[in-house]
């Protein structure tokens, strides 16, 4: 890779809009993701993650704005940004009367590749799902279930993924599991852009953190830039850094007073583990 491609962001997204009739849901947005990083989207059901993730991976067509991915346009040429991304949405898509192994397979031979057995059992292994592998996948728990569906978007190796909520429903251990799966793809120069409603989430995963609010991005920076947001606490002259927790939660009620409070589209909280009261 030369010098000037290393520095092209992955994915750039400029002024990206997108109203469905008078509901409007992406208002202007602006971010880039630098490769081999993970960069995390933060926000609030219906804040707009899923229609910015599904314009970026060319299942939806914005309405204004542009963005690259992997150098590619995704209006003008959305069959290159095909080839170079894989989506991971909410819900596992795995066959469950398939094995785990077949799933695999499966996969490989509609992508056109040799020896899918091969790239099968290599997939197992780096996913742990090697004594799981001639299982069927709906005897799996829930987060073998979700390795499973990020190993089988792996395949053809893509340079870019797209993770789109993808511990919901799953309970703490197989979140766990779920994370470091996403951090090893980091470490092995997968760029994996996530979007999430979970706070502890974001602030383990990801290299950069962007708060979507109301259909546009309201911050954006390291964990570190938006714990600088909020002055630190003071508890018996001992200094304590606001958590993501509190900076997300200032951002998003001053943003909502200055515009004369939520235009009421429904959001739900924002996710800490838990739901947020």
């Amino acid at each position: 890779m030369t010098t000037d491609q290393s520095l092209e962001p992955a994915i750039r997204v400029e002024g990206i809009e997108k109203s469905f009739k008078d509901l409007h849901v992406l208002r202007g947005v602006d971010f880039t993701v630098r490769a081999g990083s993970i960069f995390a989207l933060l926000g609030s059901n219906g804040a707009g993650k899923t229609t910015l993730v599904r314009i970026l991976s060319t299942l939806l067509h914005a309405d204004a704005g542009a963005a690259t991915v992997n150098g590619c346009n995704v209006a003008t040429h959305p069959h290159e940004v095909r080839q170079s991304i894989s989506l991971t949405g909410q819900f596992a898509a795995v066959d469950e009367v398939l094995t785990g192994r077949e799933n695999l397979i499966l996969i490989a031979q509609l992508r056109h590749l040799k020896n899918p057995g091969h790239i099968a059992d290599e997939l197992l292994a780096r996913f742990s799902l090697a004594e799981a592998g001639n299982r069927k996948a709906g005897s799996y728990s829930g987060g073998m279930r979700r390795r499973l569906d990020i190993a089988m978007s792996l395949i053809g190796t893509p340079p870019i993924i797209f993770l789109d909520e993808p511990t919901t429903g799953l309970d703490p251990q197989a979140r766990i599991e779920v994370w470091q799966t996403v951090k090893e793809l980091a470490q092995g120069g997968t760029t994996v852009l996530l979007t999430t409603q979970y706070l502890d989430e974001a602030e383990y995963l990801a290299d950069r953190i962007a708060i979507l609010h109301e259909g546009t991005i309201i911050q954006n920076g390291t964990l570190a830039e938006l714990k600088q947001l909020l002055p630190p606490a003071k508890v018996e002259y001992v200094e304590k850094q606001p958590s993501l927790e509190e900076v997300f939660l200032a951002l998003v009620s001053d943003k909502d007073n200055s515009d004369g409070g939520s235009d009421s589209r429904g959001e739900g909280s924002v996710r800490a583990g838990k739901d947020l009261p």
